[in-house]
């Protein structure tokens, strides 16, 4: 999983994907970050993105850096602890704007049954399931 976070951080954006419905939406995020162990993302539960992993927490994101592109398939689940969000937000100090750990808005959900494919036009795709 380090090599996975450390791509996405150094891509500084990826594009989550989710499904509202029966079509597909796609968006840049910016936040990843590890907590216990595990791969997360922030978001707002006011947001249409949030209701839309709530009802189908399976999502894709890709992220593309150097000629290089990941995929990371899996289940988010949520983490509704204050500490949880508040690592998120420590990690990512221009959020703190916008969001708190206890404003009843902000979450972040972890990846479960992940599989992320480093993909490239010059070699071939290697595969990390965490």
């Amino acid at each position: 999983m380090e090599k996975v976070l450390k791509f996405l951080k150094e891509a500084e954006t990826y594009y989550l994907a989710t499904i509202d419905g029966d079509q597909a939406r796609v968006r840049p995020f910016g936040t990843v970050h590890e907590f216990e162990g595990k791969l997360y993302i922030q978001t707002g539960k006011v947001k249409d993105v949030s209701k839309q992993i709530h009802k189908n927490p399976k999502v894709e994101i890709c992220a593309f850096k150097d000629g290089d592109w990941l995929r990371v398939a899996g289940t988010l689940v949520e983490d509704d602890r204050i500490e949880a969000r508040q690592s998120m937000l420590d990690a990512y100090p221009s959020l703190q704007g916008m969001y708190k750990a206890d404003d009843g808005n902000t979450e972040v959900f972890y990846f479960k049954d992940a599989t992320a494919t480093f993909s490239s036009f010059t070699k071939a795709p290697e595969v990390v399931k965490f």
